[in-house]
């Protein structure tokens, strides 16, 4: 499944865009957890700059 979604982004509009997953430390635990999102190209570094 994995192999038809990956290939499914690399035609057309999928290249527009990149999954950047970022780890988010927990103000309750302490502990991080990983944040997925799907972003465009453009906007990868204002996405961590968050």
């Amino acid at each position: 499944m994995a192999k038809k979604t990956v290939a499914s982004l690399q035609k057309g509009e999928g290249k527009a865009f990149t999954k950047v997953i970022k780890m988010v430390k927990s103000e309750k635990t302490n502990s991080y957890t990983f944040k997925a999102e799907m972003v465009a190209n453009e906007a990868v570094n204002d996405y961590f700059k968050k």
